[in-house]
């Protein structure tokens, strides 16, 4: 009987927006199977303002929703009927994916609560609680709720560690246009600064493309100097040069029938943009020491964070490879470009944080979440991300509070009189310079200090080599406590 009541007609899917209940309290929507929980939850939310519906079992809940019922906030235990599936919150977050719900449970176990968040839930409350901890609760709800309300977020997963968020108008715009890109072959550039989301773009162009099932490779043009980029490029032949002991295929051939993406295709060396420029042209190429010709089919999508119009005026940049890869060019604006975003992904990367280190997600104060707001982001998704991750391992709000507004803020918030405060000597170009290399440090610094100063490790995490993990580390002077042997 209870399974019956999981099944989600496209009429509920469709239910109308939320409402507050005639006399303006909000509306809270309760399911548990013991009356004793329920009372004691209809007690407090009354103590607390709210009209109430408790419900002990999920099919009058669902008779109540048909009927019009509307609430502000859904509390629903997270295991009905003492199975661990979870499906009354799973049914509940299909029907009314805008309310925020709190999961009830009685374990502490990580796993509980990382399926409540999958299944939707903007918190959970473990049993035994009292009025302090549903009040702080409830507050973590209306964030989430201000976070994912009423600009809807679309999530499209790109790989297990990947998912492009889609929340502001120009976000949806982008996806839009790169949505027809994807199903032609025309090759796509994409712009914009560091940490503004260019490789997952790329990966989304590819997820939405006629070749999405075959091979997507990312290869950062600035990682490697030129000759190891050639052949890791193009591949080579056995004897190729000193060390070549086998044949191996470069990331073309791999890419055959697939996307290739060329990350900071700006920082390539003229001389390798030459080689380049041939295999966009006709598909084909040698490798090195090779003389066979090998011929392929690659749908090629470049990111730049330089000017490159400044670039090939100073002949930096070929022109004739610009227009090669410029067959349609995408502008991925910076964070500061799109501030309703932040809330939706604070909310997202904090999900996803918790998931991954199996922790509860740890709720922002309004008082933080302005601050977010304000602050510019000059390392843009990237440094967002690093900023929820090291709020979500401390759990210190001063800490962020200070990170955030150590004299960063000031230059772009308007004072109280409405004027704008000057910036610091040196300008906003080394301001923002400094700001960001501050942030890399932290993010670096707090890495190492989770992988126990592993640095290897860390470098993998991080996503960079370990040769530029050391290179970072000697950069900015970080040093591991005497006490961490560092391998």
């Amino acid at each position: 009987m209870e399974d019956e009541c999981l099944s989600v007609s496209p009429a509920e899917r469709d239910l109308p927006s939320l409402v507050h209940a005639g006399d303006g309290r909000m509306h809270a929507l309760l399911i548990d199977g013991e009356e004793q929980v329920l009372d004691h939850l209809r007690s407090m939310l009354r103590h607390e303002a709210f009209n109430v519906s408790a419900f002990s079992a999920t099919a009058d809940a669902v008779e109540e929703l048909r009927r019009g019922l509307r609430p502000d906030v859904a509390l629903i235990n997270a295991t009905m009927w003492g199975r661990p599936d979870m499906l009354a919150l799973k049914w509940f977050h299909q029907i009314s994916p805008t309310v925020p719900t709190i999961a009830l449970s009685c374990s502490y176990d990580p796993r509980v609560i990382v399926d409540a968040v999958k299944m939707g839930a903007a918190d959970v409350l473990v049993q035994p609680f009292d009025r302090m901890d549903l009040k702080s609760s409830l507050r973590r709800c209306r964030l989430a709720s201000i976070a994912g309300g009423q600009k809807h977020a679309r999530e499209i997963t790109l790989s297990p560690s990947s998912s492009f968020v889609i929340c502001s108008d120009a976000m949806k715009a982008i996806a839009a246009r790169c949505e027809l890109l994807a199903k032609s072959d025309l090759p796509v550039l994409i712009l914009g600064e560091t940490g503004t989301g260019k490789e997952v773009l790329a990966h989304y162009v590819h997820k939405m493309s006629n070749a999405s099932n075959a091979t997507f490779l990312k290869v950062n043009c600035a990682a490697m100097p030129t000759d190891l980029l050639e052949s890791e490029l193009l591949g080579y032949e056995q004897g190729a040069f000193t060390g070549a002991v086998k044949s191996k295929p470069g990331k073309f051939e791999l890419c055959n029938e697939g996307t290739i993406f060329l990350d900071e295709i700006g920082e390539m060396s003229p001389s390798l943009q030459a080689k380049l420029l041939q295999v966009l042209q006709d598909g084909t190429f040698s490798r090195l020491g090779g003389r066979t010709t090998i011929k392929v089919n690659v749908r090629v999508i470049a990111a730049t964070n330089i000017d490159i119009k400044a670039a090939i005026r100073e002949r930096r940049f070929r022109e004739d490879l610009y227009y090669r890869i410029n067959g349609y060019s995408v502008y991925l604006p910076p964070l500061r470009e799109r501030r309703d975003e932040i809330p939706v992904l604070i909310r997202y990367f904090m999900q996803r944080m918790a998931e991954k280190y199996a922790r509860r997600p740890v709720a922002m104060t309004d008082r933080l979440l302005s601050v977010c707001m304000q602050y510019p982001w000059p390392g843009n998704l990237r440094e967002l991300e690093g900023f929820v991750k090291r709020f979500l391992v401390l759990g210190d709000e001063q800490a962020m509070m200070s990170e955030l507004s150590g004299g960063t803020m000031s230059s772009v918030a308007p004072t109280a009189g409405g004027g704008a405060v000057s910036t610091p000597a040196g300008g906003l170009k080394k301001m923002l310079s400094s700001v960001k290399g501050e942030a890399e440090a932290k993010v670096i610094a707090a890495a190492l200090q989770e992988n126990q100063w592993k640095r290897k490790r860390t470098a993998a995490e991080l996503k960079i080599s370990y040769k530029a993990l050391l290179y970072k580390m000697r950069q900015y002077g970080i040093v591991a406590p005497p006490s961490e042997p560092m391998c």
